[in-house]
C-alpha cells in the first residue's frame, strides 16, 4: 500500500474518531441531565454503540496508520512540531480512555458528575484537535 493510501485512510479515521469523541461527550451532557429511566437507558445504548462501533475502531485505525506513516518517515521525529503533535495525540488517547471510563460510571451513577463537567470535557478534544492540525499543517518551530 502506498503512502498516499495510508494517509487517506488516516485522515478518514481521524475525522471519524473526532466526530465520535465530540458526540460522545455531548451524549454524556444529556445523560447526566436526564432523570427518566427509559431515556437514560436509550443514552446508554447510544453511548456504548458509538464508543464500540465507531470511536474506538477509528482511534485504532488512526493510530496504526499514523504510526505507519511515521515509521516510513521517521526523520519527522527530529522536528519539534511532530513531537508536540504526538503529545497532543497522546492527550486525545487519554481523553478517549477517560470517556470510556466515564461511560461505565454513567451506568452505575449517572448523576455522580454534573452535566457541566461533561460540557467542559467536551471542549478538550476540540482544543487538542486544533493544536494537532496546526502542528501538522503549519509546522511551527521548523
Amino acid at each position: 500500500m502506498s503512502y498516499l493510501w495510508v494517509k487517506a485512510v488516516h485522515v478518514m479515521a481521524v475525522i471519524s474518531w473526532m466526530a465520535g469523541m465530540l458526540y460522545l461527550f455531548r451524549l454524556y451532557v444529556y445523560h447526566a441531565q436526564e432523570t427518566n429511566p427509559e431515556v437514560m437507558a436509550r443514552f446508554q445504548v447510544m453511548e456504548r454503540r458509538l464508543l464500540r462501533a465507531i470511536t474506538t475502531p477509528a482511534m485504532i485505525v488512526a493510530l496504526l496508520t499514523g504510526g505507519t506513516m511515521l515509521w516510513w518517515q521517521s526523520e519527522l521525529l527530529a522536528f519539534t512540531f511532530m513531537r508536540a503533535k504526538l503529545v497532543l495525540v497522546l492527550g486525545m488517547v487519554v481523553m478517549h480512555g477517560l470517556g470510556a471510563r466515564w461511560r461505565k460510571q454513567l451506568l452505575t451513577a449517572p448523576h455522580a458528575r454534573p452535566h457541566q463537567f461533561y460540557r467542559v470535557m467536551n471542549e478538550i478534544p476540540t482544543v487538542l484537535m486544533i493544536g494537532i492540525v496546526i502542528f501538522i499543517i503549519v509546522r511551527p518551530f521548523t
